[in-house]
């Protein structure tokens, strides 16, 4: 083999070249830049949050779901990244500063709902209103905000509590996440501690937490004797306490609602009450109805939250979290189904899809595919077998153990596992099995774990998701996308 070597005048002339070449291309795109028209802002933005929902959770719901080799809706979304979730004081965030950090694109403190990154966290009164005390941080203003500043409709649906940590992010500011009385004082226009920052009211709010709109009298949790459903009625809000009265709101006649479905939070996927409580899909559904429908705004915010997949992890009971995560998923497919109708090809939408935080659920062993969960067939829920042989693969007490387990957790012997009766699929797939885990800790005690979360996008503005980010980013690109 020949070697050749390039004198330095030819290199020279090579380096002279290439810059000129590059200061002319650079000179090309930088005229038509200047001749392209800016893309247009996303007029409608749909953000969906599965809480606690870590790619670990993803993936076991998938196969849960479709098996394998199946899809999600959410798997098939063009645009998508990764997202670092760590707090402003803490490696492991909650759901209070991670939420807040997607909505204001400030990092703050654990536990604390939309303030600026010097607040303390303060936990609030036994009444549970908040204690946060004078010059503790300084409210910052949320995306949901910046959209009723735009004259945009705006609506929250959860299954969680409408005042807890993800929601409150969204159009509340305290101290501390505990502080529910005060949260839901901050929804109600005109009220004592209303955010004025929401204009005339968010839109649209549905999912659980009445007793923090009640008063003790009438078996809520307000000390302050307010009943605040009757004050959101006399502010012209249409209300609903269970399926039926939410089936009966006309999002044609009815222009702002409130569907308080429970005390507390909302059911688990797998045990709700059909008759009794709304679906997450069909929330999402109405909600979109009543926003995109109205003539005098000039757009909408909707924050969707999955709420009780993260409640199902803290108690390792992984087929509630999965099934809540299907439904969530199903939410999203509802959301672009109806928006394709109202806006083919999402010209003007925005869809947003990703978690706050993860969890410590971990997919164990070299086990053999299962396929999807189905009568007879335990699939990811079930006991982890050998790809090879089908037998179950066991531990070094020569027991067996199932492919989903918790790094932290309520269910763990103390002994050795021997000691125990084995395990069987039926076991551990039954609806209230709590998975095994490494580190043992107290009912529902189990921690979120640190790991980045998956983000993903569809419609106008979507491509500019996509690598690693940081929670504080997602904030900027969808308010860019939006013009807000």
């Amino acid at each position: 083999m020949r070697t050749f070597t390039l004198s330095a005048s030819v290199l020279l002339a090579l380096s002279l070249t290439a810059c000129n070449s590059g200061g002319s291309a650079s000179n090309a795109r930088t005229q038509d830049n200047a001749q392209t028209t800016p893309p247009a802002a996303a007029k409608n933005v749909i953000f969906f949050l599965g809480d606690g929902m870590g790619i670990a959770t993803t993936t076991a719901a998938r196969i849960y779901a479709a098996g394998e080799d199946g899809q999600l809706t959410m798997d098939t979304l063009p645009e998508s990244g990764f997202v670092k979730t760590f707090s402003n004081d803490a490696q492991v965030t909650d759901s209070a500063p991670s939420m807040s950090a997607y909505m204001t694109g400030v990092k703050m403190n654990n536990e604390v709902i939309s303030m600026s990154t010097d607040t303390q966290a303060k936990a609030p009164t036994a009444d549970l209103t908040s204690n946060c005390g004078a010059g503790n941080g300084r409210a910052v203003s949320t995306l949901l905000e910046l959209a009723k500043a735009k004259n945009w409709a705006t609506g929250v649906v959860t299954t969680t509590r409408v005042t807890h940590a993800t929601p409150a992010a969204t159009y509340s500011h305290v101290c501390h996440r505990d502080a529910e009385s005060d949260i839901a004082a901050q929804l109600v226009p005109g009220g004592a501690q209303y955010n004025a920052a929401l204009k005339d009211g968010v839109d649209v709010v549905f999912g659980g937490g009445r007793q923090f709109f009640l008063p003790k009298t009438a078996g809520g949790k307000r000390a302050d004797g307010r009943d605040l459903v009757a004050e959101l009625k006399a502010k012209g809000y249409g209300y609903a306490a269970d399926k039926t009265a939410f089936s009966a709101i006309d999002p044609a006649k009815t222009r702002r609602a409130v569907g308080l479905f429970t005390a507390s939070h909302m059911s688990y996927d797998l045990d709700r009450d059909a008759g009794k409580e709304p679906s997450l899909a069909e929330m999402t559904n109405k909600a979109i109805s009543m926003l995109a429908g109205r003539s005098d705004k000039q757009g909408f915010f909707l924050m969707v939250e999955g709420g009780r997949i993260d409640h199902a992890l803290h108690e390792t009971t992984a087929k509630k979290a999965l099934q809540d995560t299907v439904a969530f998923d199903q939410a999203i497919q509802a959301a672009i189904s109806a928006m394709q109708q109202k806006d083919p090809g999402l010209k003007n939408t925005l869809i947003v899809v990703t978690a706050d935080h993860d969890h410590t659920l971990v997919l164990n062993g070299y086990a053999k595919r299962t396929g999807k969960t189905a009568p007879g067939n335990p699939g990811v829920l079930g006991l982890a077998k050998d790809y090879v042989s089908g037998k179950n693969l066991t531990d070094a007490d020569g027991m067996p153990y199932t492919i989903i387990g918790f790094g932290n957790g309520e269910n763990r012997v103390n002994d050795k596992r021997s000691a125990a009766a084995a395990l069987t699929d039926d076991a551990a797939s039954a609806d209230n099995y709590h998975q095994e885990a490494a580190i043992r800790m107290p009912a529902g005690g189990e921690t979120h774990g640190g790991t980045d979360v998956y983000i993903a996008a569809i419609g106008q503005g979507a491509d500019s998701v996509h690598g690693f980010l940081e929670n504080i980013e997602v904030f900027g690109l969808v308010k860019k996308a939006a013009g807000l």
